[in-house]
C-alpha cells in the first residue's frame, strides 16, 4: 500500500448560534479542512484540521512531493518528513502532521480491518464521557435566538444540554465579560446543578492576582479543574501555590519539552490532551504515559472538531487508561456534520466510540460539496475578532471587557 493523492478540502459548517470567548468569537460557523489520503490500492483516509481557505489547502498540496509514493505504515518516517522538529522551526506543520496521521491510522485499520483503538493498543472503554461546553453567545443573526449572556440565559441553556444530552459535568468558557460578573454566573450554575462537577476556563487573559482571587472565591464548588487562568507555567505555579484545586491547560503544555518542564517544577496538575495540537493522536499517548509515570491528570481536549477529528478524540480517549476527567466537545454546538449519518450520537453524556475498521467514519459527499460551497460564500472569519467590537484586541492580562448590559444582534453572513 502507498500513497497515491492527497487532497484538501475547506468547510464551513454552521452552529447554533455565534460563540464568544476571550480572544474573540466563532462567527456563527467553524470552518475546517477535511484531508483525504489515497492510497494505490483504492483506500481514502480521512483527516481533519482547523481553518481553511487557500492557505490550508495550499500547504496540504505542497505535501504532495514528500508523500506520493510513501507507506502510510510508516508513521514515524512520515512524522519526521514533513514535521522534523528543527526544519519545522521554519515552517510549523504540526497541525497538518496531525491530519495526515488522522488518514494514515485511519488507512491502516481499514487495510487490517480493525478500528484505531485496537491499533493503538486496545480500547479499556467502548464510551467517553464529555463535560457540556458552556459558551457566552450572541443570538443567532438570523432569527435572534440561542442567546447567552444572562446569569438566567446561562443556566437555562446548562439545563437544556443536561437534560438533552445527559451531561453531569460542564465547562464555562469566561474571560469574556469582566470576573466579577462571570463569577456570579459561575456559582449561579453550580446552584442550579447540585450534585455535578464544573471547571471554568478564562482562556488565560487574568493577571495571576485576578486568577487567585476568582480561584478562591470558588473553592467551595465541586470543581473538575481550574483551566487556564493566566498564561504562562510560572504564572500557572503562582496560582497553583494560592488556589486549592487542581489547574488545568490545552496552552502552555502542548509539547513534550513543555511537558518534561512541568514534571520538573509542577504548575499545572491536569494536562489536556489535543490531538490537533500534539500532532496526532500517538504524541497524546505518548503524553498521556509520561503523566501517568508522574501522577498528573489528562483529560481529552477540543478544538472545534467535526465527526472525523471528534472521531481521533473518542479512540484517544478509549485507550488513555489515566484519562482523569470528561472529555471536552464543542460538537453539541454544531447543526449538522460532514460524515455519514450526521452528528455522532450523546447517551447519557458519552459518545460510544466507533467500532468500524479505521476512524470508523465516512465522507458523507453531498454534504461535503454543501458545506465547501457554502464556505466558498461565505469564506474565514477572524476567530480572534469579536463582530460588535471592531477594532478591539484583549489585552493580557486583560482589562478590556465586554458588557454584558450589550444585547445587540451582530449582523453576520451565516
Amino acid at each position: 500500500m502507498r500513497i497515491k493523492d492527497l487532497r484538501a478540502t475547506p468547510v464551513t459548517v454552521p452552529l447554533e448560534a455565534p460563540l464568544r470567548h476571550a480572544n474573540g468569537c466563532h462567527w456563527g460557523r467553524f470552518v475546517r479542512t477535511i484531508v483525504e489520503v489515497e492510497t494505490d490500492d483504492g483506500l481514502i483516509g480521512l483527516g481533519e484540521m482547523g481553518g481553511g481557505g487557500e492557505a490550508a489547502t495550499n500547504a496540504v498540496r505542497a505535501l504532495k512531493p514528500y508523500l506520493i509514493g510513501r507507506d502510510p505504515a510508516r508513521l514515524e518516517e512520515l512524522r519526521f518528513l514533513i514535521a522534523n522538529p528543527t526544519a519545522s522551526l521554519y515552517n510549523n506543520r504540526t497541525q497538518i502532521a496531525a491530519a495526515l496521521e488522522f488518514a494514515c491510522l485511519d488507512l491502516l485499520g481499514q487495510q487490517w480491518s480493525v478500528p484505531v483503538s485496537e491499533i493503538l493498543g486496545g480500547r479499556l472503554r467502548d464510551r467517553v464521557a464529555f463535560a457540556s461546553y458552556l459558551f457566552f453567545r450572541y443570538p443567532h443573526p438570523n432569527n435572534g435566538t440561542s442567546e447567552v449572556r444572562t446569569v438566567d440565559q446561562l443556566v437555562a441553556e446548562a439545563l437544556r444540554l443536561k437534560q438533552r444530552y445527559g451531561f453531569t459535568s460542564h465547562k464555562l468558557k469566561g474571560g469574556v465579560f469582566a470576573p466579577e460578573y462571570e463569577l456570579g454566573c459561575y456559582r449561579a450554575l453550580a446552584e442550579a446543578l447540585d450534585g455535578d462537577s464544573f471547571r471554568f476556563d478564562p482562556n488565560g487573559v487574568w493577571s495571576t492576582e485576578q486568577a487567585i482571587w476568582f480561584g478562591q472565591q470558588i473553592e467551595d464548588i465541586r470543581n473538575d479543574y481550574f483551566e487556564d487562568p493566566v498564561f504562562g507555567l510560572n504564572g500557572m505555579r503562582r496560582v497553583r501555590e494560592k488556589v486549592r484545586m487542581p489547574l488545568a491547560t490545552n496552552t502552555v503544555v502542548v509539547t513534550f519539552e513543555q511537558l518534561c518542564a512541568n514534571v520538573l517544577d509542577t504548575a499545572v496538575d491536569v494536562v489536556l490532551l489535543d490531538t490537533t495540537f500534539w500532532g496526532g493522536i500517538r504524541p497524546c499517548i505518548k503524553a498521556a504515559g509520561i503523566c501517568e509515570a508522574f501522577q498528573l491528570g489528562v483529560a481529552v481536549h477540543s478544538s472545534g472538531e467535526l465527526g472525523i477529528q471528534l472521531a481521533t478524540m473518542l479512540h484517544l480517549g478509549a485507550v488513555l487508561p489515566n484519562l482523569s476527567f470528561a472529555a471536552d466537545a464543542h460538537y453539541h454546538h454544531l447543526k449538522d456534520d460532514v460524515i455519514e449519518g450526521g452528528k455522532l450520537a450523546y447517551e447519557g453524556g458519552a459518545i460510544a466510540v466507533p467500532t468500524g475498521p479505521g476512524l470508523g467514519v465516512r465522507l458523507d459527499r453531498d454534504k461535503l460539496a454543501r458545506y465547501h460551497e457554502l464556505y466558498r460564500q461565505l469564506g474565514s472569519y477572524p476567530y480572534d475578532q469579536d463582530p460588535l467590537r471592531p477594532g478591539w484586541a484583549p489585552l493580557i492580562p486583560n482589562d478590556r471587557w465586554a458588557d454584558p448590559k450589550d444585547a445587540r444582534v451582530p449582523d453576520l453572513a451565516t
